[in-house]
């Protein structure tokens, strides 16, 4: 996968984010929608053309059980407003969508076989489906980002009010009383390849 990577970022590679996705069937209460959104939305770092995501169907993923839904051409976008979507019962803790999403740009269900990786830029609008199946979709979605982004403040950006609900919430968690939203993303970050030298 970095030898992948490396074609986005660079040979100064830090593993950012990594999520093991479980997508339970779903077919009734539709809480495991995510909702079409940009994963530079949950960044703190930039340029944006250095992250990239790796993102590995560990079944097969198809429109039934919930395949990621992505629009192309959109990772030469900006970075729009976020938020969660107004599906009264249905969002989850930090799945944010678009605020003002483009009905109009053309949806791709990205059919993927066991094993198969897609990779794609931080502004990408993406999302997926529910999982009609019986069924888990299991997938592993990896952010990987050059050492060499630095971090931003995201005051009075459209990041800003993520970085409150983050606080908030290592606030409780962990009896923090100060914590910048690069402060957790530093903690989580890990040097794969190379050398570490900004994040």
């Amino acid at each position: 996968v970095l030898k992948y990577v490396e074609c986005f970022t660079g040979p100064n590679i830090m593993a950012m984010h990594t999520m093991l996705i479980n997508k339970l069937p779903d077919s009734d209460k539709q809480t495991f929608l995510h909702p079409m959104h940009q994963d530079l939305h949950y960044f703190p770092f930039r340029p944006a053309s250095r992250i990239v995501c790796a993102w590995t169907a560990m079944e097969r993923a198809h429109q039934d059980n919930g395949c990621l839904i992505v629009q192309p051409g959109t990772h030469k976008t900006t970075l729009k407003p976020h938020g969660y979507p107004e599906w009264e019962g249905k969002t989850n803790k930090l799945f944010h969508g678009l605020l003002d999403e483009d009905e109009k740009i053309p949806k791709v269900h990205l059919v993927m076989e066991k094993g198969d990786t897609v990779f794609f830029h931080p502004l990408l609008i993406h999302g997926s489906g529910i999982n009609r199946t019986s069924g888990f979709r299991k997938s592993i979605s990896c952010h990987f980002a050059s050492s060499e982004c630095h971090y931003i403040d995201v005051k009075n950006t459209t990041q800003e009010h993520l970085e409150k609900e983050l606080q908030e919430m290592v606030g409780k968690k962990y009896n923090a009383t100060s914590v910048e939203l690069k402060d957790i993303w530093n903690f989580r970050a890990r040097l794969v390849q190379g050398e570490r030298i900004n994040l």
